[in-house]
This record gives C-alpha cells, sequence and structure tokens, in this order.
C-alpha cells in the first residue's frame, strides 16, 4: 500500500516539475497547477480506493478461513465410507484432524516422533507402541499416494486401538522440523504454536533432534543426559515408559 501511495505522489511532484518548466516559455501557471492539484486529488482518491480494497480482501480471506474449519468440522461428523475392519477406525483420525485443526495455539506435541509407512513393519509397530507408553505422538506426512484406504490398510498391520491416540498426520511438523528422514525424534522444550499457512514459518522454542535408526528409549536416554532444552520432556517420556513396562 505504501509502495502505491509513493509511486502516485511520484507522478505528482513530476507534474509539479514540468509546470515550473514550462513557465519559461509563457503557458499558463494557473493552469497547469490546477491540472497539478487535480491530479494529486485523483491519486490519493486512488490510493483511497485500493487501500479499502486491501480490507476486503483480509475479510474474504478470513471468511474463507471460517468456512474451512467450519468443513472440517462437518467432515468429522459425516458418515464417511468404511474402511476395512481391523484395529484402526479412519473415522476417529478424521475426527482427531478435525480436533487438532480447532485447539488453541500452544497445544503442538512436546515429544515427537517423526515415521513413515515405508519404515519395517516390526521397527513401525514398536515404535507406535513406546511412544503411546511414552505420551508423545507418532506422527505421518500423509496419505501414501493421497490414498486413506492404503493408509488404513498398512497402519493396520502396526497399531493396536489403544496406541490410536498417539498418532498424528501433519505436514506441518514436518516442515517446522524440516525433517528429511525417518525416524526423527524430537523434544521440545516448551509449548509452540504451529504455523498453519503455506508459506509461514513456525516460531520453534529449543528443542533436542535425534535422527536414526534407533528406539525411542535410547533417544529419550541420549536427550535425558545430555541436559539440554528437551532434557526435562524427555525424563518424563522415560519415566512413563518404565512404569508401563511389567
Amino acid at each position: 500500500m505504501r509502495l502505491i501511495r509513493f509511486g502516485l505522489l511520484a507522478i505528482v511532484g513530476t507534474v509539479g516539475l514540468s509546470a515550473l518548466a514550462q513557465t519559461i516559455d509563457g503557458q499558463d501557471v494557473d493552469a497547469i497547477r490546477k491540472r497539478s492539484a487535480e491530479m494529486k486529488a485523483d491519486a490519493e482518491a486512488l490510493v483511497e480506493h485500493v487501500k479499502d480494497r486491501g480490507a476486503t480482501f483480509r475479510e474474504d480471506a478470513r471468511e474463507a478461513q471460517d468456512q474451512g474449519m467450519a468443513n472440517m468440522r462437518r467432515v468429522s461428523t459425516s458418515d464417511l465410507p468404511k474402511g476395512p475392519p481391523g484395529a484402526v477406525d479412519f473415522d476417529e483420525i478424521v475426527k482427531g484432524a478435525a480436533a487438532n485443526a480447532a485447539v488453541p495455539g500452544g497445544d503442538a506435541p512436546k515429544l515427537i516422533v517423526f515415521a513413515s509407512l515405508s519404515m519395517p513393519q516390526a521397527s513401525l509397530k514398536r515404535l507406535i507402541a513406546d511412544t503411546a507408553q511414552a505420551g508423545g505422538v507418532v506422527v505421518f506426512r500423509g496419505f501414501p499416494d493421497n490414498s486413506a484406504k492404503a493408509f488404513m490398510r498398512q497402519l493396520g498391520q502396526v497399531v493396536t486401538r489403544d496406541d490410536m491416540t498417539s498418532i498424528g498426520i501433519d505436514p506441518r511438523l514436518f516442515r517446522a522440523f524440516d525433517v528429511q528422514a525417518v525416524p526423527t525424534y524430537v523434544s521440545v522444550s516448551s509449548d509452540f504454536d504451529l504455523c498453519a499457512g503455506f508459506n509461514c514459518q513456525t516460531k520453534l522454542p529449543p528443542f533436542d533432534r535425534l535422527i536414526g535408526n534407533v528406539t525411542l528409549e535410547y533417544a529419550l536416554e541420549q536427550f535425558a543426559a545430555g541436559k539440554g532444552p528437551g532434557a526435562r520432556v524427555a525424563e518424563i517420556g522415560l519415566s512413563n515408559m518404565r512404569k508401563s513396562k511389567p
């Protein structure tokens, strides 16, 4: 908006300079000044018009966001096609996605394990079970080949119903932590807000990260021993895991 205003005022200024030069040739100075004033008024009117349109666009964007949230809530309660019987309830996953989109800022998980269905089934099964015991979340980037049915089918082979609450689908977290390989373990020092836009960047608090084919328990032990920003969350996760063991 400011760039538009400066550009228009530059035009007005140029007109004024031309008027000064034309007095040498005996031109009508009053007429030139009048035209300059008219152009200035037109420029100011244009700036005001553009400014008002910007406010309209902001209102439209806000309305679109509200409609998107309303659509998500409607999807979470609609009659969706049922997948094959098994441990995974896709309706529950959709409801969880709608709930996650509606939560207030600062509710992002602190203990995050980034995973993929391309991992060996035995490793993924243990990873999900351990993360559920620790109180963390296993996050997937999205559906393989954009197929919810394929996701349900593959996930159903490695998850139990008790572990459902520890599973998430959130590409925002992958983007926020720039995750390029799995498994990646992250222990965050404090609450943070997830940036939901396509081009924005989440402002992250200090965190610990470990990348590699190791167990969750090993990763948490390294975080706790390192006394880094995620040490406290790691200690809680370790305590939860050990309480769950017989």
